[in-house]
């Protein structure tokens, strides 16, 4: 395997994870949404903020890799 098709399919890979965590994000925030509890339900949504952005994190670097290797 060369340098350029692991970047392309490592960074398929990191794209595909992050997308999925995206979806579990928006999937888990409706849920918290319909709870019946405010208060709670505001600390969750809080914490989840920080697990989008980790999606998104590794959602742009899987998209980077997988430029970088298509420009290779």
């Amino acid at each position: 395997m060369t340098l350029t098709s692991g970047m392309i399919w490592g960074g398929s890979a990191l794209a595909v994870i992050g997308l999925a965590m995206l979806g579990w994000c928006i999937w888990r925030a409706v849920a918290i949404r319909r709870g019946a509890d405010p208060e709670n339900g505001q600390a969750e949504l809080q914490t989840l903020v920080a697990v989008n952005m980790a999606a998104v994190g590794i959602a742009s670097l899987g998209l980077g890799c997988l430029v970088v290797g298509l420009i290779l």
